[in-house]
């Protein structure tokens, strides 16, 4: 299954389309076949310098370099493949001649309209009660166009140098079928499709056109997209009809939604892929959690490495509803895989970064030791010097800090428990100075005091660290030693 993923580079990489970039990439190689990268650029208004380069950045970033296409070599963009060029503004030749070659067969047309014509024509559609208003059969023959006109007018218009769009003929009483990969059969009546314009005044081609042409030249055997494209189906169907050429399979996957089930928009979520790589969110959790948004496995799994979803990924699966961008979910992936990097990866992943804000953790012998505290417990590798400071500074714990209701912990207790840890961890030897040691000393003394756990470990864990998340209290003394765990007992 040869496929594509054909972003237009009018910015960042939206997150749906990595999911639809994703998808096309298990498929390829489920199948042994190649995925390439084809830029869209034919909207010159919206084009936007470097954002070429940025998807070619992201895709690396997430593991799905392509196979043939646009690629990034030391930063530059080049072209690799024999179906190319892969840019489609290098390929206006092309669209013109089979537009040329449409217009000719008499399944396309020259159109004369302005755009106050235009939007003359729309206000009168919407004011007769249609709120899709469209340049069909039943506006056609009252514009300006080929249809309208004698070839002698229109080659006038043509050799003056007019402006016009070149336009799809569409017959309106013809039903479109189609079965979709993922929505099954399909079904379009022609009198709502409007006769799409296939070529620009300004000598660029609509996607219409564009991608017809180019799925069909670049042997595309999968065309994933979204599902707002589902309409324009019966279009792109018949421009294949028209041309003499098989079309691909489709596939129109479902949106994105934010959780009030609205389309993901950035005034609830983040939506371009490089907001999460600069949160910090790793690859394998973004593409874990995408790959999901539409698709499972029909059982409880949760963590699909690539390699799992190059195995196990079928369109089959992929649910026709939206689905919800549950940030929480995102973040949980996340979490499972801090916990997958080994001890060793983890600590060098983490130690410039402590490092940078604590210099003696460079060179810190008992780093790897702290780390591993922590790697239950970090969502983002930033957190570490956070997570890690008390180690490295004196840490500041206040009485709002240490007095903990849930604990049932009053600050009319607090200096009593300080008392009591102190006097339970002072006897203890610097060879029995153990997290298990430790834990069973203090758990006795609760068991002895008649005290929950939490009104002796809380204060504990609080003066040690100064911050109301931690790694345990046995194991941050532990690590951190007898003789700075009485210290900061004894000023607190």
């Amino acid at each position: 299954m040869r496929t594509r993923l054909p972003p237009s580079p009018t910015g960042f990489l939206h997150v749906g389309n990595l999911r639809t970039a994703l998808y096309c990439y298990l498929l390829a190689k489920q199948t042994g076949d190649h995925f390439y990268l084809r830029i869209e650029d034919t909207d010159r208004e919206r084009f936007v310098d470097g954002a070429m380069e940025a998807v070619c950045r992201v895709l690396h970033w997430a593991g799905l370099d392509p196979d043939e296409g646009v690629m990034l070599e030391d930063g530059k963009i080049v072209q690799k493949g024999d179906k190319g060029p892969y840019i489609q503004s290098e390929r206006l030749d092309l669209y013109k001649k089979y537009a040329d070659e449409l217009v000719a067969s008499g399944k396309a047309y020259y159109a004369f309209d302005t755009k106050e014509e235009i939007d003359q024509m729309r206000a009168e559609q919407q004011q007769a009660g249609n709120p899709a208003p469209r340049y069909d059969a039943s506006v056609r023959m009252r514009m300006k166009n080929a249809l309208t006109m004698s070839e002698e007018e229109v080659q006038e218009k043509l050799d003056a140098g007019e402006e016009y769009v070149i336009r799809l003929l569409v017959p309106p009483e013809r039903t479109f079928t189609f079965e979709d990969q993922v929505r099954g059969k399909v079904e379009f009546k022609g009198h709502t499709v409007d006769d799409q314009v296939l070529m620009k005044s300004d000598g660029f081609p609509t996607y219409h056109l564009a991608h017809v042409v180019d799925d069909h030249l670049m042997e595309t055997g999968l065309v994933m997209r979204g599902e707002e494209w589902l309409s324009s189906l019966p279009k792109h169907l018949l421009l294949f009809e028209y041309l003499g050429w098989e079309p691909p399979q489709y596939a129109h996957v479902p949106l994105l939604l934010n959780a009030d089930k609205s389309k993901l928009s950035k005034r609830q979520n983040d939506v371009a892929v490089e907001d999460y790589i600069e949160q910090g969110y790793l690859p394998e959790a973004l593409l874990n959690f995408i790959a999901q948004l539409g698709w499972n496995t029909g059982d409880t799994k949760e963590i699909y490495s690539l390699e799992d979803m190059i195995e196990e990924f079928s369109m089959d699966r992929i649910q026709k509803s939206g689905a919800i961008f549950d940030r929480e979910k995102l973040d949980w992936l996340q979490g499972q895989w801090m916990r997958n990097f080994s001890l060793e990866e983890f600590v060098d992943r983490i130690r410039p970064l402590v490092a940078e804000e604590y210099p003696e953790a460079a060179d810190d012998a008992d780093f790897s030791q702290k780390a591993a505290l922590i790697q239950e417990r970090i969502t983002f590798f930033k957190e570490a010097p956070e997570m890690l400071s008390y180690y490295y500074t004196e840490p500041s714990a206040d009485m709002e800090l240490i007095a903990n209701p849930k604990q049932k912990l009053t600050e009319e207790m607090v200096p009593e428990m300080i008392q009591l840890l102190i006097d339970t961890l002072e006897p203890i030897a610097d060879s029995d100075w153990t997290d298990e040691k430790l834990k069973d000393i203090l758990f006795a003394t609760c068991d002895e005091k008649e005290l929950k756990k939490g009104q002796l470990l809380w204060p504990l864990r609080a003066i040690l660290t100064g911050l109301p998340y931690s790694p345990g209290a046995f194991e941050v003394a532990a690590v951190l030693g007898k003789e700075k765990t009485m210290q900061r007992l004894k000023k607190g």
